[in-house]
């Protein structure tokens, strides 16, 4: 593959949104504490973007698969419900705007 192409493929990658995995859709974000049955899992962090795809991906593709590696990686830890504590956008020093968009939320397994 030439060099440009492998760019091309790169930066198309690089400009959507991580997508969540079979597991990572069926958790919920919520924006209050899960009330009931819940038992806390730990904190969680999901995040898109970097220096070099950040100025590649609409500011809209950095927060939906920021939600979603979020999503995906409650999953792992078992849990089925995430209360959304923050989320945040970065520069990164050059771009031309969002380069990077966390969400960091409290993982919960609720009955």
């Amino acid at each position: 593959m030439k060099t440009g192409a492998a760019v091309s493929v790169l930066l198309l990658v690089g400009c959507s949104a991580i997508s969540t995995t079979p597991e990572g859709k069926s958790v919920e974000l919520v924006t209050e504490k899960p009330p009931g049955n819940c038992k806390p899992l730990g904190d969680v962090v999901g995040s898109q973007g970097n220096w070099f795809t950040g100025d590649y991906t609409s500011n809209k593709n950095l927060l939906i698969g920021a939600r979603n590696d979020l999503r995906n990686k409650a999953a792992e830890m078992g849990g089925n419900y995430v209360w959304v504590q923050d989320s945040s956008n970065t520069n990164a020093w050059g771009s031309k705007g969002t380069s990077n968009t966390t969400v960091l939320g409290v993982v919960y397994r609720c009955e």
